[in-house]
Formats: C-alpha cells, sequence, structure tokens
C-alpha cells in the first residue's frame, strides 16, 4: 500500500531545484548534484531520491542499472526525520529493523532480511571492525547511508549474507558553506553542532564537522556524553587526479538500559519497568573512544582507464562495566551480574581497484580489477561478576562479587582477496558478472582456545536486467558469500566460516515525469553455519545451528513531488525459518511484516504559510518472537512521527521533531539477557544557521 500511495505522486521538482545552480565558481559535479538530486558516493544528494550509489558496483553505476536491492538515505532525509543514530536512519528501508535492541546506546546493530548486521557496516566502503558487538558512528559526520542487500562478497570479501551497510562521511567539496546550531529536548538531552566548508582554491579544500551531545535515556540515571570530530580535505591537483584525506575522532560514554526479565513483561506496568534503573551508578562506567584516519585516491590514465585506492586505520577501544539480568527469583526480585571489558583492537583496510571500458561488437564493457587487503588484531577481556539481587520495589545499592568467569581473546585476522567485475551493457540490456577469491588467516587466542586457521572461498554474482523507455527495469540476480568467523564455541571448537547465496527477482522504476526512484524485490536467501548466542551453566558464548533460510518481499519508493511534497515509503515481508536447530521455526526478534511511510510538505513562496515544512510518518513493527524456540511472541507496535521546520531568517532554521508521539511501550526484544525496551517519546527542538 505504501508503494502504491508514493506512485501517485504528482510532477517534479526539477526546475525549481535548478535555480540553486546559477552561482559563481559552480563546478560540473556540483551542477548535476543540485539539478538532478544525484551524484557519486563523495557528493551532496539534494532531497530524497538518490540515484547512483557506489554500494552496488563500487563504480556509482545508477541504481536503476544495478541488478540488487540498493537503498540511499539522504542527508536530507535524516535531518527531517530528526534522525540521531544509524538505526533510526535506517527505519524507513524496505527490509531493515533499524533498532532491534531497542534503546540501547551502545550499538547500532540494524537487521536485514532476517539477518544480524552487526558486522557488516563500512565506511567509505571498507569494512569496520568489531568483535563483540557493532560499532556506533555519529551520523552527523555522514553525507549519506547505503545499504546493498543480499551476499556482497564479490566486492567485499568476507560479509553476512543479508548484505553490506556503507555509511558515506562527509567530503571536502568545492564550495564555501557553513552550518553551526544547537538542539535540546523535553527530556534534558542537549547538542551543539558545526560543519564548515571551505575551498582554499580551485585545487584544495577543507571540511571540519564537529558535535558535541549530553543524551539522557528513558531512564534517568543512563547519560551518554559524546563528542565527534570530522576532518575532511580534497586535492585536485589537475582534471585527472583527486585525493581526499578523511579522519575522525569519536568518544562517548554508552550504558545499557540492564534487561528486564520477559516474566515481568506485559503484566500492566511496562511504562515503569522502561523507567527501571537495574544498575548502580557506583559500579556503570564506560569509555569508549574510536579513531579513523584514511584516504582516497583517483586517477584518470590518458587511455581512458582509472585507478582507484581506499585506505583506513581504525582504532577502537572501551572500557565498560555495565548489570545484565539472569532471571528472576521472586515476584520482584530480579537476579544479575555484572559484565566488565577492556576492548582493544585495530584494523587498516587497503583497496586498490583498476576500471575502464572496452567495446566487444556491440557490447560495451565497463571493467573493474580489484585487489583487497585487510588486517585486525583484537585484545579484549571480558569478565563476568556476580552481584546481590534487586527487588524492584525496594531498590538496594548492589554488592558485586569477585569475577567468577574471564575470557582474553588475544587474536589477528588477515584476509587478501583479488577480485573482477565486468558490467555490460548491449542496447537496453544491463548485465553484471562479478567473481572474488579470498584467502584469510586467524591466529592466536580465545579464551582458552588456540587458533590457527587458513581458509579461502571463491564467490560471485551475476546479474540480468533490461531498461525500458517508460522508466521501468526488470531484473534477476545470484549471488554467494562467506565469512570466517572470529573466535571459538562455547565448546572451545573453532567456529567455521559461514557461507550463503541468494536468487533474486525484481523491478524498479524511474519517473520520467517526476524526480522519484520505486522497487520491488522478492528474494531467497540462505545463510550455512550460522552462529546464536546461548547460555549454558551460566557461561554464555556462541554455538553454529545450521542453516537459516529466509525469503520474502520487499517495496520501497521516494520521490519529489511537486508542490513542495516529499515521499519515502516501505514494507517488507520476512519469511524466515532455522534448519538444523529449532527446524521451522523462525529466527529471534524477526518480524514478518515492516513498514513505513514518511510525507513531508514545503509551503510554497509567497503564502501566509512561507518558510514553513512539516512532516510525518508511521513506522510498523510487526509481531516477533522473543527465543529462537519461538516460546513466546512480542506484540506489534505501530509508532507516530512528527516534524515541523521554520525558516526564521534566509539563514536561521528553527525545527522541532516528535518521535513516537503516543508514547507507545513496547518491548523491542528479548535474549539471554532479558528484554530490552524501545525508545519512548522524545521531543527535540534544534535551531540551525547556514551561511
Amino acid at each position: 500500500m505504501n508503494i502504491r500511495i508514493a506512485l501517485f505522486a504528482g510532477a517534479s521538482l526539477l526546475a525549481l531545484q535548478a535555480g540553486a545552480v546559477a552561482q559563481d565558481g559552480a563546478t560540473t559535479e556540483l551542477s548535476e548534484i543540485v539539478v538532478s538530486g544525484e551524484g557519486g558516493a563523495a557528493a551532496e544528494t539534494k532531497g530524497y531520491v538518490a540515484k547512483s550509489a557506489a554500494a552496488g558496483t563500487k563504480t556509482d553505476t545508477p541504481v536503476l542499472e544495478t541488478q540488487r536491492s540498493v537503498s540511499v538515505v539522504t542527508r536530507d532525509e535524516m535531518d527531517d526525520r530528526g534522525a540521531q543514530t544509524l538505526g533510526q536512519a535506517l527505519s524507513t528501508t524496505a527490509g531493515v529493523l533499524g533498532e532491534p535492541f531497542g534503546a540501547d546506546p551502545r550499538f547500532d546493530s540494524p537487521s536485514l532480511r532476517g539477518f544480524d548486521m552487526r558486522n557488516a557496516q563500512y565506511l567509505n566502503g571498507l569494512r569496520l571492525m568489531r568483535s563483540s558487538g557493532a560499532p556506533s558512528y555519529d551520523i552527523y559526520g555522514l553525507e549519506r547511508v547505503e545499504v546493498l542487500k543480499g551476499p556482497a562478497s564479490s566486492l567485499y570479501g568476507s560479509g553476512t549474507p543479508a548484505g553490506v551497510i556503507n555509511m558515506v562521511q562527509k567530503h571536502a567539496q568545492f564550495r564555501d558553506a557553513y552550518e553551526a546550531g544547537t538542539g535540546f529536548t523535553l527530556d534534558g538531552d542537549k547538542e551543539v553542532f558545526l560543519d564548515a566548508n571551505k575551498a582554499w582554491s580551485d585545487t584544495l579544500a577543507a571540511r571540519f564537522t564537529g558535535k558535541l551531545s549530553d543524551t539522557e535515556e528513558d531512564i534517568d540515571e543512563l547519560t551518554n556524553k559524546r563528542g565527534y570530530l570530522g576532518l575532511a580535505t580534497r586535492w585536485s591537483p589537475s582534471d585527472a587526479t583527486t585525493v581526499d584525506f578523511l579522519a575522525s575522532y569519536q568518544k562517548d560514554s554508552p550504558i545499557t538500559p540492564a534487561g528486564i526479565p520477559f516474566a515481568l513483561t506485559g503484566k500492566g506496568n511496562d511504562d515503569r519497568l522502561r523507567d527501571l534503573y537495574i544498575g548502580d551508578p557506583s559500579v556503570d562506567e564506560s569509555d569508549r573512544r574510536m579513531s579513523n584516519i584514511g584516504y582516497e585516491l583517483h586517477h584518470e590514465f590518458d587511455n581512458g582507464w582509472a585507478i582507484d585506492q581506499s585506505a583506513r586505520y581504525q582504532k577502537f577501544d572501551w572500557d565498560y562495566a555495565g548489570f545484565y539480568v539472569s532471571s528472576l527469583t521472586a515476584p520482584s526480585t530480579v537476579n544479575r551480574g555484572v559484565i566488565f571489558q577492556d576492548e582493544d583492537t585495530w584494523t587498516a583496510n587497503l583497496d586498490t581497484r583498476f576500471s575502464g571500458e572496452v567495446e566487444t561488437g556491440a557490447i560495451d564493457h565497463k571493467l573493474l580489477f580489484g585487489i583487497d587487503l585487510r588486517k585486525y588484531g583484537d585484545n579484549t577481556t571480558s569478565q563476568f561478576a556476580t552481584s546481590s539481587a534487586l527487588d524492584i520495589n525496594s531498590p538496594t545499592p548492589a554488592i558485586v562479587g569477585a569475577p567468577w568467569y574471564t575470557s582474553t581473546n588475544d587474536l589477528k585476522l588477515g584476509q587478501v582477496g583479488i577480485y573482477a567485475q565486468d558490467e555490460l551493457s548491449f542496447d537496453q540490456w544491463r548485465a553484471t558478472v562479478g567473481l572474488r577469491h579470498d584467502w584469510t588467516d586467524q591466529h592466536g587466542t580465545s579464551g582458552a582456545t588456540i587458533i590457527d586457521q587458513q581458509d579461502s572461498a571463491t564467490t560471485g554474482n551475476v546479474g540480468l536486467s533490461y531498461l525500458f523507455d517508460s522508466g521501468f527495469a526488470p531484473y534477476v540476480s545470484y549471488a554467494t558469500s562467506f565469512d570466517p568467523v572470529i573466535g571459538a564455541d562455547i565448546a572451545g571448537d573453532v567456529l567455521k566460516p559461514t557461507t550463503g547465496e541468494q536468487w533474486e527477482v525484481g523491478l524498479k522504476y524511474e519517473p520520467t515525469s517526476f524526480d522519484g526512484l520505486f522497487s520491488v524485490a522478492f528474494y531467497d536467501l540462505t545463510q550455512d553455519n550460522v552462529s546464536v548466542s546461548v547460555t549454558e551453566g551460566g557461561v554464555t558464548g556462541t554455538r553454529q545451528i545450521g542453516q537459516v533460510k529466509s525469503r520474502g518481499i520487499e517495496i520501497e519508493g521516494a520521490a519529489e513531488i511537486a508542490m513542495g511534497w516529499s515521499v519515502k515509503g516501505a514494507y517488507s515481508y520476512t519469511d524466515a525459518e532455522q534448519v538444523g536447530s529449532n527446524d521451522g521455526k523462525m529466527p529471534a526478534n524477526i518480524p514478518h511484516h515492516l513498514a513505513s511511510l514518511w510525507l513531508s510538505y514545503e509551503f510554497a513562496e509567497d503564502t501566509a504559510l512561507t518558510g514553513l515544512s512539516i512532516g510525518g510518518g508511521l513506522r510498523y513493527v510487526g509481531e516477533r518472537f522473543n527465543d529462537n524456540a519461538n516460546t513466546a511472541s512480542l506484540d506489534p507496535v505501530t509508532l507516530v512521527d512528527l516534524a515541523a521546520k521554520y525558516a526564521v531568517t534566509d539563514k536561521a532554521t528553527l525545527a522541532v521533531n516528535l518521535n513516537n508521539l503516543t508514547d507507545e511501550t513496547y518491548v523491542a526484544n528479548c535474549g539471554s539477557f532479558g528484554c530490552y525496551y524501545g525508545a519512548g517519546r522524545s521531543v527535540m527542538g534544534t535551531l540551525t544557521v547556514r551561511w
């Protein structure tokens, strides 16, 4: 139904946007961005419709001509919806459950097509690595988020079969633009931010992005102070060469809201439980730091071929102490424990690509050859300690015992991959063939297990589509994946690599009468050697259960409509089942149905409401099960969001975003450490000045 609404959109905003490029010194690239609403991965995108993405082919091929499901969340959409996290940004993307773990400030762990995406997140096309949990990158530093759905190992090497989430950092641009502002919520959240871009000459530009925030969770005792700094420079000594330098530093202090035993939920007091503090301020501690530094090189040779090289070094450190719940021993008494973790990891990525175009008769070939290198080091100590139980009706300070379980990782992982891709064009036919071979090596220790494992795998993808003059493009594709899993299972055995494969058929549509992009996709996806978190003998670890199959349909659309309207809608149906353990049952916390709709309207000039824009949307998360055995189900929920912006002057804008308008209290997730609630109502006001 959402896609039908989007398809009824009227005429184009193209003429309104074209006037914005009439300025001195505008480059050809920037002109394209403003007029068509699209650009490469390093470019800014105006509006909600992004028609190209680097994630799908690493060549900025138009989304319409990519024989895969590709979704893009633009900077404008994130700003309009007031998204503060990656999960919130992806909540309008088909197939993605943006916040499966509820209001947990520690991680951004979206799920896609029924699979966890915590280890499938990329920054500027290079993988962000962690052994446990997911990174959490501040999205104010991003220009867009791209989602490539389905196995992507033929381009990216090891990874989940569900796809890739690629976050694109704000790059320097050859123009002067400045933004500064402040925001606050009724709950006491505060933030200040700055985004300054300066073109020093025709060949050199620099950009500085910064944000300071102090966030309070639904649980009053939990706050997260975060600082983010982003630096980007662009040097173009000639028309043939561009070098981008990209760096970022982030420091924050997130603490998890300790889970609630499932037996306590759904008894009529969930509002109180959502705000319940199960930890102890004398024990809770979090100090997290993440640094990234790298570059992107593009050079075009005289013969029409080009070299692209991306490199980044990532350092991640986290000292953490937080509570978890284990069981309920009385109607109001919760058994709890404490996790202590000292994490120290680093990642080095280098991806080098040669590309060029050749002709063989009537067929045009866009060729890509690459070599991808990655090194990862993990030195992490995790400890579990006992704690005194908590009577939720009469809380007392925690008494924490000595750690009863300690596990230390001292691991190194290396990966080398060579790959080739051919994008073929014949008349209105388009085809893609990709092939890659990877060698991986992991060695060291994981707890008491000595790791010395080498794996290799060949993966590939093929796709075929036809571009009709009307804007429709049907396609079919097949792709495979593999992922060497780091560490050992709960029994001390080395984990086997996962493998995956997917068939997908779909239809994309790019209207000729207005600015929009719509898609529908059917997929059949299978992963072998799937890992799940289990607790045995009081110890939590990992087991590989066998296989997970996921089949589904996804419908998605975005459009910039005449008369000031913009729309983004998505619906997905996921039918996932486990094989080898809990045969035929759905994986935990995966809903059959997901849907969203966001609509915004900007009042025209020369009216009584000139300068005002309003927006609103719905997010629906369907029924899902609390565990892999499907013991009980979690209720579906519909969330309502509203937004308004007003141009106080030609430079200053005041915005208000209201998320979860009706303050729905719902259980978002259940797992080994209890159940977690979704975020309650938030009202944020933001004042932004641009010049």
